[in-house]
This record gives structure tokens, sequence and C-alpha cells, in this order.
């Protein structure tokens, strides 16, 4: 007997708008699974308001809450990367075959998107949001306008789907981005990008001292958050008597959108298994999560200083997730924004489409916007972090201060109303 692979995700979707919607996964048990599925419901834009993870001997039961109703597309296709992410297609009884997983992947292939046209308010985020509806991973962008009010943007991107080789998907991508460039004069191109282009694509521009001080020192980082965009420390500790097998570990943090990811994330480049989870909100802004937990060899953490840390590790990760600064570069503004890549490689998901929505907000109330952008990755202190640089040429008469682009920026990133 086994277990079909088909039902090893389970999606049952509400009824009414503002009800959650449940999912279910049913697979063999990974360290980092958990991490991995809040990775792809994070990329589909879901956010988990709720979730349960028991252990049965082989079998895994995630119960993850989604806030708001989608469309049965959408759902299809978050349904099948999740079980992209399961380790097996089968289970049968007393055994499982994990030697896809043993095998090393390859890496996708890296194309090069170009597309030249008139420029106009909201039009990079109106692009990236076709980008992530399509399933197409922005690798790293250069997004530069022009006096005569043209812009040329250079996406270097992966295809989810792997389909980017077609005929067919490429003119699907073509249509999706004709409709919303809605400009008659644009053109549009995508490309196998070749090594030498992907690896000069990688190469990580200079990043000056002042920079790395104030945005990754979190002694600096706590000095200088304001008030009104400050994180809470949250409070963490270590049970090793509640279980003959099992660490606990109790946090009650603050609420951001990733939540449930930043912890997965942080327990995985520890390789830590997660043998069960319970994850509740309280007063909509704070969180407070029980987590059962063993390491790689199956003993309790029982090591004083392996505690501290992981404990110093997960304050970091809940204090400031991601990183935002805006740096004078008279007459303009460089917006810069940070986050940790995992151990795998996976940076974090829908940081650029976030930004690009809150300077498209911001842009009622700027008289004229154009800038240029880019993403590159960086190793900070033997960390490697996605930084992406957006320079803003803000015009004049502005009305908008930069601690209100900081803030809305701050807000997107974690939604916070």
């Amino acid at each position: 007997m086994g277990l079909l692979y088909d039902d090893a995700v389970i999606i049952r979707q509400s009824e009414k708008e503002d009800e959650p919607s449940v999912i279910t996964v049913n697979c063999p048990d990974k360290t980092g699974l958990g991490c991995d599925l809040c990775h792809i419901i994070l990329f589909f834009g879901l956010t988990v308001v709720g979730t349960g993870i028991c252990i049965y001997g082989w079998k895994m039961v995630l119960h993850s809450v989604l806030g708001g109703r989608q469309t049965e597309h959408k759902m299809g296709l978050l349904k099948k990367r999740l079980m992209g992410a399961c380790p097996s297609f089968w289970l049968a009884c007393g055994m499982s075959s994990y030697l896809a997983e043993l095998q090393p992947s390859k890496p996708p292939d890296v194309f090069l998107l170009k597309f030249c046209c008139n420029d106009r308010s909201g039009l990079l985020h109106d692009v990236t949001e076709v980008l992530c509806e399509l399933e197409l991973t922005i690798k790293t962008v250069k997004v530069s306008t022009t006096p005569d009010g043209k812009v040329m943007d250079l996406f270097y991107i992966t295809d989810t789907r792997e389909l980017m080789h077609t005929k067919r998907r490429k003119e699907d991508v073509y249509d999706h981005l004709k409709a919303v460039l809605g400009d008659d004069n644009s053109s549009c191109e995508i490309e196998l990008a070749g090594p030498d282009i992907s690896a000069s694509s990688q190469e990580p521009s200079f990043l000056s001292d002042a920079i790395i001080e104030d945005m990754f020192n979190i002694e600096m980082l706590e000095k200088h958050q304001d008030n009104s965009i400050a994180f809470k420390r949250p409070s963490i500790t270590f049970d090793n008597l509640l279980s003959p097998s099992h660490t606990l570990i109790q946090i009650v943090c603050q609420d951001h959108k990733g939540l449930l990811y930043d912890i997965m994330r942080t327990l995985k480049d520890y390789n830590i298994q997660i043998s069960y989870v319970r994850f509740t909100t309280k007063e909509k802004t704070e969180c407070e999560l029980d987590l059962f937990i063993m390491q790689a060899d199956g003993k309790k953490i029982a090591d004083p200083g392996k505690q501290n840390s992981l404990r110093c590790r997960l304050e970091m990760e809940l204090s400031c997730p991601v990183r935002v600064a805006l740096i004078s570069r008279i007459p303009d503004t460089e917006l810069v924004v940070a986050n940790p890549v995992e151990s795998s490689g996976k940076g974090r998901p829908l940081v650029f489409y976030d930004i690009t929505l809150a300077l498209k907000m911001l842009n009622k109330a700027i008289v004229s916007l154009h800038f240029t952008a880019e993403i590159r990755r960086h190793v900070i202190d033997d960390r490697e972090w996605e930084v992406y640089r957006v320079l803003l040429d803000e015009g004049d008469g502005n009305s908008v201060s930069t601690k209100e682009i900081e803030e809305t920026i701050w807000k997107m990133l974690m939604s916070w109303g």
C-alpha cells in the first residue's frame, strides 16, 4: 500500500472572502521541509495566520491557514508547487525513496528579458507583478530611464515551470507584458543568458563601509531605528524538561509578513529537525509559537552555547528580518533594501514586488520619480545577502520626506497596515 502523490497536498478553499483556507500536507519529513513550504506560500503572496505540524512515524501533517480567497488557477499552481517540495511522490509501507533528494539538483537556466518602452508611473511594479504571476523569479534586474522618457529594463529571470525554452511559453510572457506595457512602440525579447552574462549579472556592486555599518550592525540598527517602525525584541526560551526527546522553544514576538518563514529558514540553516509547531496570533500584532525540535542526530539541544547561538540568531531574524536604508546622493536619494539568503541559495520572495508597489503608491505625491535599480548578492560577515538598490530622482517640489518613504517601504515589506 502507499500514499498517492496527488493526496500529498489537500487544499480546502474558504467559502467566504474573509475566511481563511486550509492546506494539509501529508508526506515524508525532511530537515528544512517547513522552510521550503513556507517559502512557496510566501512566493504566492499568501499570509499564514496559524499552523500546526505533527509527525507520526513517517507521516507529517501540516495545517497552514491562509488569508483571503484565491482563484482556482492560483490554488492549483500552489498545490503543484507544494507537491514538488514533498520528498517523495509515493510512500510505500515501511520504505520511501529519497534517491532524487540525494542527487545534486541542476541550477535552473537563467534567461535575459529585455524590453524598451515609454516610461510611465508605476510601470516597473506592473511588470514585476506580471512576472510574479507567471512564476518567473527575478534574479537580477537593471532598470534605467532616459531623459527622453524611455525605459530600458533588463531582467535576469528563472522559470519555475521550466518551460522558457519553448516558443509557447515565451509568447505567453510577451502577451502578458504587451498588455501591461500598453505601448505599440514597445519591444520585448527573451533569450538564454550565456554563462559569461549570467556570471557578470551576479557580480556584486560596491557597498561602502558606512552602508554596511548602518544596515548590518545590529547595535547601530537599534540605536537609529525610529519608534514608528521599530521591531519589538522577541522573547525566546528553551525547555529541555517538558519532553523526553525534544527541546521546546517558546517564542513570543511581533507579527510580520513571512514570520513563520523566517523562523523555519533559521532552523533549516542550523540543520534542525522540527517535530511539532503550534503557531497562533494574539491581538493581530503578537504571535506565540511552541516548537518541539531536535538536532540532525536526533538529540536535544542541551549545550548552552548552541542554545545561545540559536537564540541570538532568532532574535536577530525576528527583530530585523529585512534591512532598509535611505542614503543621500545629492541631488538624488538611494534606497537600499537587504534580506538574508538561505543556505540553499534561495532569496526572500516578493521583496522587489513590495518595493515597487510601495514606490508606485508614493508616486502619487512625488512630482517626478525616475530611477535606476539593481539586485545583487553580497557576502557580509560570512552571510550572503540579497541587496536591492534603487536610485530615486524625486524631482523639484517633492512633498514626500525620506522618513515617509522609509516607513512606506517598511510597512509594505512587513504587511503592516
